[in-house]
């Protein structure tokens, strides 16, 4: 059977992720120091996961209402008046989704109809792109600049605006570059949209993983951009939950309603057991996650000093944890560079390109793993890039 035929032709179209065929070459091999996969290198802290076994011995295996079991959205409000000083109802204006990666494409379809334009910043994260052709959308991507350390710039976004224009995705701080936003080219992005009528996409993993002085700053805090920003927040990266699967969107009633109506037929609704362990994590998380965020940035310190040493211009990220280095005075490609590396000393990491064509002349390494083993990949980088 030709099978070529009867795949969906928005499927056939979309790329595999570049991050997990590079590191496909990396499975079974023991020697290998991997600086790829964004995942912290810290176990979910004993109490969340002891939440959750609590859960299980109770015998709360049943689902949950479609936006969430209520007691975690009344928490998340909570936690997101605190943190990012915006009120949201807990009834009607919050959502608990299967990880951010779910609420992304509940927010897409909810808003897209075919043809409309979704501008991102890149590099960006793998899945932005697939997620905006799989809802039928057209990808408008707006390269941001090493000289601004990654930010986008309002004048860039400007540029890119169309009559078809519909949604801004944002992701602050960045994953593959770790950025973060200037507030006062925030303000001006804000300003944007709403000249342009755009509703925005503000994927905020990251946002409490930043090293640098001043506090996040959400879009959906400036005057007027609450009733047209899906905050879309999760437990993965802060809390060290990447298997749990959980994330959230915050949104007007509207928005959260048409986003509830596709999760409910595609998720029902996110595992009960994750969401035991979830609200855990926001009632009594903090000291655990400030802990992991301070070793962070000891690492990022660390790789940002070392790579600058050894030739490799790498700026300091605001947030998030991985570094990117410029590789372009090796004459190497990104890719070329990262098989290299990989072959010569064993050290795995990701070739820019794999998050967009403005990635290209950088490796993203990702520092949520142990210092000794930070310092060992190190130490082999520095030899290969003495070969060059």
């Amino acid at each position: 059977m030709d099978y070529s035929a009867k795949i969906s032709h928005q499927v056939a179209n979309i790329p595999r992720s570049g991050i997990r065929d590079f590191f496909e070459l990396v499975q079974g091999r023991d020697d290998v120091i991997s600086l790829g996969v964004g995942e912290p290198d810290f176990a979910t802290p004993w109490h969340i996961r002891e939440a959750a076994i609590y859960s299980l011995e109770k015998g709360h295996t049943s689902y949950t209402s479609n936006l969430g079991l209520l007691r975690l959205r009344k928490e998340i409000s909570r936690y997101v008046r605190d943190f990012f000083h915006i009120d949201y109802t807990p009834d009607s204006e919050v959502l608990v989704t299967v990880g951010v990666s779910e609420a992304i494409d509940l927010a897409l379809r909810a808003l897209l109809n075919p043809g409309d334009e979704v501008i991102f910043h890149s590099p960006c994260y793998v899945s932005y792109l697939p997620s905006i052709s799989l809802a039928y959308g057209v990808p408008v991507d707006v390269p941001t600049r090493k000289a601004d350390d990654f930010a986008l710039r309002a004048s860039m976004l400007e540029a890119a605006i169309t009559s078809k224009s519909r949604v801004l995705m944002l992701n602050f701080p960045t994953n593959p570059t770790g950025a973060v936003m200037p507030l006062e080219e925030l303000e001006k992005i804000a300003a944007l949209c709403i000249q342009h009528d755009l509703i925005v996409i503000s994927d905020e993993i990251y946002c409490e993983l930043r090293y640098n002085d001043g506090e996040h700053v959400s879009i959906a805090s400036l005057p007027g951009m609450q009733e047209r920003t899906i905050l879309l927040h999760g437990f993965s990266k802060a809390f060290a939950m990447t298997g749990f699967r959980l994330g959230y969107a915050c949104a007007p009633a509207p928005l959260i309603e048409a986003m509830m109506k596709i999760h409910q037929y595609a998720m029902l609704c996110a595992p009960i057991t994750s969401q035991a362990a979830a609200l855990e994590a926001l009632e009594h998380g903090e000291a655990a996650m400030t802990k992991m965020r301070d070793s962070y940035h000891h690492r990022r310190d660390y790789m940002v000093g070392r790579l600058n040493d050894m030739g490799l211009d790498c700026h300091s990220p605001g947030g998030a944890f991985y570094v990117f280095p410029d590789i372009r005075k090796s004459g190497l490609t990104s890719k070329d560079f990262a098989m290299q590396l990989l072959s010569a000393e064993d050290v795995a990491a990701v070739p820019g390109d794999a998050f967009g064509e403005a990635g290209e002349g950088f490796l993203r390494c990702c520092y949520a793993t142990s210092l000794e083993e930070i310092k060992t990949a190190m130490n082999r980088m520095e030899r290969f890039v003495g070969t060059l």
